[in-house]
């Protein structure tokens, strides 16, 4: 009888494990039950839908033509390059701007075989879809650089040019320094540590590290205080309009859309970012980089590795900035004005 109630007992916590592990149906928009569509869609050919919304001038009369590629935890309405700059002056630039919710976000469908070749293909059809031509621009905020450093390896040929704002990066990337990376990793407290090794070597229990009442989860996903800077803390009234729609980033489930970024950004790549080729040999288009040294999420030494082995990036560090920076005032036009080829007296 013991043995038999051991093997019970046994069977049941192997079924709780598992059941533990496995994260809810995602509420897919559209679906019974699920959140409402309303933003505009397209098709991809695989049949997932991505929502966008479109600001500046129109894709007809726009001189230039920019996807802007959304941050962790935010979705299609937190274009900052657009929402950030003076009334009036994207039109007067002549500049379109199309931000989507990345898959899992928003009204985006979800992707469980997301990875950084998956959403460069993603920009690729949102732009043949609307028809923004041969060539465009990207601009990739956070977790959004996954998409643009996918854009740089799989489809470099549709570049008119390039911005990464303070992109999240792979310690896991082979081109960074062994000694550098223990270093880092030597800073972070022992919950980071262990969030960072279930992310990258057993994403299938990261769903439930985060649902877990045992112990602390990461400070990222608690959006805990200590990884805001100064700068950050000053920042944040200016995201106090977020209050109204917030709820509707993460409205299809937090696996598809926070936990899924995780798991694709600190994950295993299919490529190392620093080996990447100039894709503008002679001088036609830019790729920028810009990164607050004072960015309590994204290390300062990583970014300048990356700036040092990819000479042709150029290379922006704010001092005293933290990772909202973009948001601070004349930022997002400074930086459309470094990306873009705008007549001085825009």
């Amino acid at each position: 009888l013991v043995g038999g109630a051991f093997i019970i007992v046994l069977i049941a916590l192997g079924v709780w494990a598992i059941i533990s592990c496995i994260p809810p149906p995602s509420k897919i928009c559209g679906t019974p039950g699920g959140p409402p569509i309303t933003a505009p869609r397209i098709r991809l050919s695989d049949g997932r839908y991505l929502a966008y919304e479109e600001h500046g001038v129109s894709r007809q009369n726009a001189t230039f033509k920019i996807i802007f590629i959304h941050a962790f935890a935010t979705f299609r309405r937190d274009a900052v390059i657009a929402n950030r700059v003076r009334p009036g002056f994207l039109e007067k630039s002549g500049i379109y701007v199309v931000s989507y919710d990345r898959p899992g976000y928003g009204e985006s469908d979800p992707h469980s075989r997301r990875s950084e070749k998956t959403l460069a293909h993603d920009v690729e059809q949102l732009a043949d879809q609307l028809q923004l031509g041969s060539k465009f621009y990207v601009v990739g905020y956070s977790m959004g650089g996954q998409a643009v450093w996918g854009v740089l390896k799989y489809i470099p040929h549709r570049l008119a040019g390039a911005t990464l704002l303070c992109p999240v990066t792979n310690s896991w990337w082979p081109s960074f320094p062994d000694s550098l990376t223990w270093e880092l990793w030597n800073k972070q407290t022992k919950t980071e540590r262990f969030a960072m090794l279930i992310t990258h070597h057993t994403p299938w229990l990261l769903y439930w590290w985060n649902h877990q009442k045992l112990f602390q989860t990461s400070a990222v996903m608690q959006s805990s205080p200590t990884i805001f800077s100064p700068q950050d803390m000053a920042l944040l009234p200016k995201l106090a309009v977020r209050v109204s729609y917030k709820n509707q980033t993460t409205q299809q489930g937090v696996h598809e859309s926070l936990e899924r970024d995780l798991i694709v950004g600190f994950g295993k790549w299919g490529f190392d970012p620093m080996k990447i080729e100039n894709p503008f040999p002679k001088g036609e288009g830019s790729v920028h980089l810009w990164q607050g040294d004072d960015d309590r999420l994204v290390p300062i030494q990583l970014q300048r590795i990356i700036a040092q082995k990819l000479s042709w990036i150029k290379y922006h560090e704010i001092p005293g900035a933290g990772h909202l920076f973009p948001n601070a005032d004349g930022v997002a036009e400074t930086i459309l004005k470094e990306l873009l080829p705008i007549p001085q007296a825009s």
